[in-house]
Parts: C-alpha cells; structure tokens; sequence
C-alpha cells in the first residue's frame, strides 16, 4: 500500500490556448491520468474508485500572487501559512510559519500515526555546502531534516537509492561535473518504485516545471513536461493495485507563459490508484494532507 506524492512546482490549470504548453504539448503520461484528457481548464474533473482529478485553489484566501514558500508550507502541513503572516512569500519559508514545515509537516504527522516516510531526491555537495553556510532551506529539505530523516546526498544516487532533481542525471553529469551515468526513465522509475514499496509514504518533487515558466520559453516547457512525463509513464507501469500516486502544485506558473510571474490559477490535484475515491473533498491545497493523513487512517 505504497503512496507516493509527486510534487510538481509551478503548474497551474489554465485556459486552452497556444501559450499553454499544456494545451500543444503531447504528454501520454498525463493522458492515461486524465482519461485522455489535456491538463486545462475545459477539462472534465473525474471523480471514481480509480482516478481522481478536480482543479484546487492554491491563493489561500489572500491577494497577490501564491509565492512558493507559503505554497509549499501550506500544502505540506494543511495549515495555511499565508494568512499566519498575512501574505504570500517565497521562494523559502518565512521564519513565521516555518514551524510548520519543522514540526507539523505531513512528515511529523506521518510519523507520529507509526508511518514510515521517505523524501527519494537527492542533492548535490555544492547544495549542502551553501545551505549550511546560509543556513536556509527549502521547504521539502527542511521537514526532511526535521523529522529525522536524512537527505540524499552524491552517494544515494550512486548507490542507485535516489534521484536527481531532473531525473536522468544528466545535468549533474553535464553541468556539475559529477562523475556519474546518465539513466533512462525506467530506471528513475523502478529507484522510486523501490522506495514506495519500502516505505508507506515518499515524496518526490520536481520544480524544473517552476523554472521553466519563469524563462517564458516554449522549448523550455516541452523540454521539462516532457522528461516528468516520461517518468510518469515508466512509473505507471510499475504501479499495482495496492498503489496510489498523488499529483499537486504549489501555484500556477508554466500553464500561461504571457507572464513571468507565477499566476493565480487553480492548481491540478490528481489521484491515481487505490482509494483515489477518498480525495473527493480536497478543495485547495490545505486540504491536501489533511486527507493524506485521513487516508492512512482508514
């Protein structure tokens, strides 16, 4: 009964148009999640045992545009941490509402229910170099040091235990100088499937998505939707009907590439697999582990 929560940075559900990369992009991993549906807002929401999709308000009830910190602070915890400190903030945690993530997080929570969690990315040396001179974290970085866990580092990946943030390893290879192969989906996918059959929940999070609809490039676009849906597709693959995989943003972004800026369009919330049919009342990101939690309750 393995449960992984892929977290997408910075998608959004947004209008069907030419500036939507998720409007002219063909995406099969997406598809099979959807019905053969694309990821816009005349998509039709689908409630049953097996699949769930519904579009999720991710503005927490304050104006301006949803910021990544309290996004991802609120999202993690069921708290929302935007009206604690009275606005949006990002992209790191406001040290209001930090608490969240360090000692209330979907983690924590997970935990004290006897459940056992897992963060599967891994991160360069330069990244735990420049954090602990900095000492600032991201959100998943720091309710994974919180709670105990440890952070993959060069060496998890080698050992074939973790993942980088884009996946194949390529970057790190070719951009960081790290001496290590290049995979395919496949492999990413059976690494991660590996660890949701250890573990009763594991994170996963992916936020080239994010960095893509700041670039405002299509290529840029296809380029990141493209490599997470080919690992959806692999993953797929894998699942069996005692899984369940969990899609959901922090705010809207890649979906309208007229702006810069993040957006405030809803955000996809996604179920596939066993008891998707319990996720019915999620209406924003708030919501979200409350009914994770409610899930493993059952």
């Amino acid at each position: 009964m393995g449960v992984l929560f892929l977290f997408i940075d910075g998608i959004g559900v947004g209008e069907n148009s030419e500036r939507n990369p998720f409007s002219t992009i063909e995406l099969p991993g997406f598809y099979t999640l959807l019905n053969q549906q694309r990821l816009t807002s005349t998509s039709k929401e689908i409630y049953s045992d097996r699949i769930l999709f519904k579009s999720i308000d991710a503005n927490l009830d304050i104006d301006g545009l949803p910021q990544s910190g309290t996004g991802q602070a609120s999202l993690f915890s069921g708290q929302n941490a935007s009206k604690i400190i009275g606005k949006h903030f990002g992209p790191y945690p406001h040290t209001g509402n930090k608490h969240l993530l360090t000692d209330e997080s979907i983690f924590n929570q997970l935990q004290k229910r006897e459940k056992s969690v897992h963060f599967i990315n891994a991160f360069p040396n330069v990244f735990f170099e420049r954090s602990k001179i900095r000492n600032r974290w991201s959100s998943c970085t720091l309710m994974t040091r919180s709670a105990g866990l440890k952070i993959n580092s060069e060496m998890e990946v080698i050992q074939g235990k973790a993942i980088t943030a884009e996946i194949l390893q390529d970057f790190w290879r070719e951009k960081l100088n790290i001496d290590i192969p290049v995979i395919d989906y496949e492999i990413a996918a059976n690494r991660v499937y590996n660890a949701v059959d250890t573990f009763d929940f594991t994170l996963m999070e992916y936020y080239l998505t994010d960095k893509a609809g700041h670039e405002q490039s299509m290529d840029a676009a296809a380029a990141s939707l493209e490599r997470i849906d080919g690992f959806i597709q692999s993953y797929l693959r894998l699942m069996d009907t005692n899984d369940t995989l969990i899609i959901t943003s922090d705010h809207g972004n890649l979906e309208e590439l007229t702006v810069r800026t993040h957006t405030r369009n809803p955000v996809p919330f996604i179920v596939f697999g066993r008891g998707a049919g319990q996720f019915m009342d999620v209406k924003s990101i708030v919501d979200v582990t409350p009914a994770i939690i409610s899930y493993f309750s059952n």
